[in-house]
Parts: structure tokens; C-alpha cells; sequence
């Protein structure tokens, strides 16, 4: 077996631009070189491969070998690879963190959370992004014990020590209940001692940062759930009523399929959604974008207007509608 030697970077550069243009002259003027240095450049390539023909150049112009086409791919991730090498390297030079752990409310319309995604996606290719998903007080616990850098949490019912938060965005709650349910087709404003006849279906917290403490809970009767999507799909078939975010109902409500209720003294309540982050530790230019680029989409794209709170003082933002 012929020895196999070690292939340059410079050289699988141009042997992929040799295949990409489809000469050795049209390489040549591309790499601002001469054709016979490039020639000599894939010669050389070919023997530390041990002695493979990268290219038949028996014809006017240079055709891949068999050889050459199953090493073009392996020459390519190498080539991409050394470019995301030196891409992470500056990042990290100027402090950009090397990934960025995140968890978002259930509550956060996913068509912001996407176009934030995607965003970032594009501003930061070097950047890994660890995303998850969590309800109520499960986002603040997983950036107060550490697991998550940033936060976007739903409003919590009590200050929490060593937790900043600043409002990015909010989502208008309706509640509803079906057509075939009773309150779905009820006449006129729906007294709250009404309501207590039949099941709440709730958002439960799944963490124990509201253990014991009920919000916006009108009825003795209640279905906990820890996912939205039940949730929904347990409104749709008459199961019970309760509040849902507003861009989560898309035609719901327009098409019959879900009724706004008209509850007496209660009007539609907006759930305030904050960026959280440990005071001790602060995110860095990353996780900064990220907030920033969530309350500008939230916005329509305009500069976010919230307020950090001060260090320490928690979220203690009032009560969230139906959890």
C-alpha cells in the first residue's frame, strides 16, 4: 500500500477550486496564481494521497477521477471546518460567548421566538444556541440555578433574590370555552359564580417557585396541565374554559370554533413576558442581542421600551392570567 502523507489546507483549497472552476487556468486567475502553480500545487496533492489521480487530464480540461469525486466532499468539510475554526477563534477574541443557553415561556408567540431564531441564526453563525421550552416559574429556576444564561420569563408572584428582569414583550390572554359548552353559549356578561360550575383547565407550574399559590384559578373545579397544546386541544373539545394567548387561537375565534368569553367586571388581561438573567451574571454580547432583537420583533421592530429592574428586586410583577 502506497504511504499516505498529509495534505495541506493550501493544497485541498486548490484542488476545490480546480473542480469549482473547471480548469487549472481558470483556478489559476481565481487564486491570483500561475496555471503552473497550481498544476504542481494538485501534483503534489495526488502523491500525498498516495499516488491517487484527483483528475483526468487527458481531454481540453481537467475531469474528476472517481477518486476525486468521493474526496471532493471530504476536502469541502475540511476547507469549512478550519473557516468555523478561525470564525469561533475571533469570536472568542472579542468576548462573544462560545454558546448561549436559553429557555423561553410557553406564553411567547412562537412567530417571535422564530423570527429571533432565525436572527440570530445569521448574526451569530459561531454561537451554539441550547433553547428551551418551559412554563411560569420552570424558566426563572433554570437561570437561577444556573442551567440557563437568559431567561424569558412569564411575570412570577414574588421577588426572587439575585434575579434581574427587564420587560421585552407581552401576549394579550382571551378566555374561551367552546360553542357546545355552556358558558360558549351563554347570553351576555358570564357572572364569576357561573364560572365556578365548571372545570378550569390551567397551566400548572412544574417548577416549586409557586407551590401552593393559584392565580386567576376562578373555579374549585380545575385540569392542570404543564402544556399549552393540551391545554388547547382540551378547550376545542369542550372539556372545560380558560385563557389562551392570543396569536395561539389564530381563526379559533373567527371560525366558531372557540368563544370569547364575556366575563362580568373582567376584561382580556395581557400577560407581561420579561428577559431574565442572574445579577452576578450578566450575559454577554450574545445573550444581550438576543433580548434586544426579542423586544424590537415584539415591538413591530421598534427599540424596546421596558425597564430593568433593580438588582435583586426579582420578579415580583403581578398576577398572570389562568395559571
Amino acid at each position: 500500500m502506497p504511504a499516505l502523507g498529509s495534505p495541506s489546507l493550501d493544497q485541498l483549497r486548490t484542488f476545490l477550486a480546480v473542480a469549482r472552476d473547471g480548469s487549472f487556468s481558470a483556478a489559476a486567475r481565481s487564486l491570483n496564481r500561475t496555471q503552473s502553480v497550481v498544476s504542481y500545487t494538485i501534483a503534489n496533492l495526488e502523491e500525498q494521497l498516495g499516488g491517487l489521480t484527483l483528475f483526468d487530464r487527458t481531454g481540453r480540461r481537467p475531469v474528476l477521477t472517481e477518486a476525486g469525486i468521493t474526496l471532493l466532499a471530504e476536502a469541502r468539510k475540511v476547507s469549512l471546518g478550519v473557516d468555523g475554526l478561525r470564525a469561533r477563534a475571533a469570536g472568542l477574541l472579542a468576548g462573544l460567548e462560545p454558546e448561549l443557553t436559553v429557555v423561553v415561556d410557553v406564553m411567547l408567540p412562537t412567530a417571535t421566538l422564530v423570527a429571533v431564531l432565525v436572527a440570530f441564526r445569521a448574526t451569530f453563525p459561531t454561537v451554539t444556541l441550547r433553547l428551551s421550552v418551559e412554563a411560569l416559574g420552570a424558566v426563572a429556576k433554570l437561570v437561577l440555578d444556573g442551567t440557563c444564561a437568559v431567561g424569558v420569563s412569564g411575570p412570577l408572584a414574588r421577588a426572587l433574590v439575585g434575579l434581574s428582569q427587564r420587560q421585552v414583550a407581552g401576549v394579550r390572554m382571551i378566555p374561551v370555552a367552546a360553542p357546545a359548552h355552556p358558558l360558549g353559549s351563554w347570553r351576555g356578561p358570564i357572572p364569576l359564580s357561573a364560572l365556578r360550575d365548571h372545570v378550569q383547565l390551567v397551566l400548572t407550574d412544574r417548577s416549586d417557585l409557586t407551590e401552593g399559590q393559584d392565580f386567576n384559578v376562578l373555579s374549585p373545579e380545575t385540569w392542570r396541565l404543564g402544556d399549552l397544546g393540551a391545554k388547547h386541544a382540551l378547550l376545542l373539545a369542550g372539556l372545560g374554559w380558560g385563557s389562551m394567548p392570543e396569536p395561539m387561537l389564530g381563526d379559533d375565534v373567527a371560525a366558531g370554533r372557540l368563544v370569547a368569553l364575556d366575563i362580568d367586571g373582567r376584561g382580556p388581561e395581557d400577560y407581561r413576558i420579561f428577559a431574565v438573567h442572574r445579577t452576578e451574571a450578566p450575559p454577554g454580547p450574545a445573550g444581550r442581542w438576543f433580548t434586544e432583537r426579542l423586544a424590537a420583533e415584539a415591538q413591530g421592530g421598534r427599540p424596546a421600551a421596558g425597564v430593568r429592574a433593580s438588582a435583586g428586586s426579582g420578579a415580583g410583577s403581578g398576577p398572570a392570567p389562568d395559571r
